[in-house]
């Protein structure tokens, strides 16, 4: 069991120095990044996404600020590591926040910089607006880097691996409720809510007053259906529903749990008794589907390949029709992160590297098959971080 439920401080000094050296590399003398996922990457600092804008800079002497509206003035001095906190009373305020963060920079030293940025300004989030960084910083030379964090993000440390493997122990806990509780006329929210309720109080006795989910998206672990019931399951990202489970029901399930902001991700196919001849043909289908993308992830080939020997295996089996999405992406502070598994993408796998691997097969009228699972890229292939069984006998339902 992790212990440190945390990214250490250490870490976090790491990240900075190597992000200040890069700064150096591209001839910038500062970063400025809006994004909630690389501030937290650089600071711990995790907060509530709203209409009031925050910032990071970071320059190329490893000095690093962070401005913000007052109401998270102590949250952050209590919670990150930052050298200074600049603040802003409210939005929209008498004047606009990045009029008065063009003010911070100046401070810093810098209004002439070369400055590198995520975006120019802040995003239109929560009804925001206002004015560029660009117009406030008119001296200032700005230029797009925003794959400067991200990329640095694509491979995972030690300690972003411990994390995501400790959230992939409690969702395989959670699905395992989940599993018990599948019953032909039980409603999925019923089902949902208390597999997740009681997995939740499992981490939290077991892990105490270290573990924090360090995500607003959600709360402790989640696990259930989201509305792939039956031929609902052919819609791949179907709402929920609420809808009763009937014998001979496919289900496509999922859990996930969040801890100190990193993810994992567990999906199977299930079934309310006994599945009927087709449906175990499209299980078996998309298991020896799963299984040909998994072989096909290698460090130092490139994502492409990974998609191209799914469908390679979704036309020698006449499968096309069904398909619906890539195999796959890279997970860890978001759900969904580059590199994508995608016909589309060069990006060369690397030892570090975490995806989800999850070709599915919607079948209109029936349902959908998909098992997803969490992989990291090792020196030799793959290692399997989400563990749940995959096989058919163990995932029929009693009905």
């Amino acid at each position: 069991m992790l212990t440190n439920l945390r990214i250490s401080h250490d870490e976090l000094k790491k990240r900075r120095r190597t992000v200040a050296e890069e700064l150096g590399q591209r001839k910038l003398d500062a970063l400025v990044l809006f994004k909630p996922p690389s501030i937290f990457y650089l600071t711990n600092f995790a907060y509530v996404t709203t209409e009031r804008p925050i910032a990071l800079v970071l320059t190329s002497h490893d000095e690093l600020a962070v401005f913000l509206p007052r109401l998270e003035l102590e949250h952050a001095e209590e919670t990150a590591l930052i050298d200074r906190v600049e603040m802003y009373e409210e939005y929209p305020g008498l004047r606009p926040p990045m009029a008065i963060f063009a003010e911070v920079l100046k401070k810093m030293g810098l209004s002439k910089a070369r400055i590198g940025v995520e975006s120019d300004g802040y995003g239109r989030i929560s009804g925001y607006e206002g004015p560029a960084l660009s117009e406030v910083m008119p001296d200032a030379i700005m230029s797009n880097h925003a794959n400067l964090v991200e990329y640095l993000r694509h491979c995972k440390s030690p300690e972003e691996i411990a994390l995501i493997k400790e959230s992939a122990r409690w969702s395989n806990l959670a699905h395992r409720l989940l599993q018990t509780k599948v019953r032909a006329g039980s409603l999925e929210m019923e089902i949902s809510i208390s597999a997740s309720q009681e997995a939740s109080t499992a981490m939290i006795q077991t892990l105490g007053e270290g573990y924090e989910p360090r995500s607003w998206v959600m709360m402790g672990v989640t696990t259930g259906f989201r509305g792939q019931i039956g031929p609902n399951s052919a819609f791949p990202h179907a709402f929920m529903k609420n809808l009763k489970l009937r014998k001979g029901d496919n289900l496509v399930t999922y859990a996930r749990t969040f801890v100190w902001g990193y993810n994992s991700e567990l999906e199977r196919t299930m079934f309310v008794g006994e599945p009927s001849m087709e449906q175990k043909k499209y299980f078996d289908l998309v298991c020896r589907l799963q299984n040909t993308a998994l072989e096909a992830i290698k460090p130092g080939h490139p994502c492409c390949e990974v998609d191209r020997a799914a469908r390679a295996f979704y036309e020698d089996n006449g499968l096309t029709k069904y398909w619906r999405h890539h195999v796959g992406h890279s997970l860890g502070l978001e759900i969904h992160e580059a590199p994508y598994l995608d016909i589309g993408n060069e990006w060369v796998m690397k030892p570090g590297m975490v995806f989800s691997v999850e070709p599915g097969i919607f079948v209109p009228g029936l349902g959908g098959f998909r098992h997803s699972d969490t992989v990291l890229v090792t020196e030799n292939g793959i290692e399997m971080l989400t563990y749940y069984p995959r096989d058919l006998e163990s995932l029929i339902c009693s009905d």
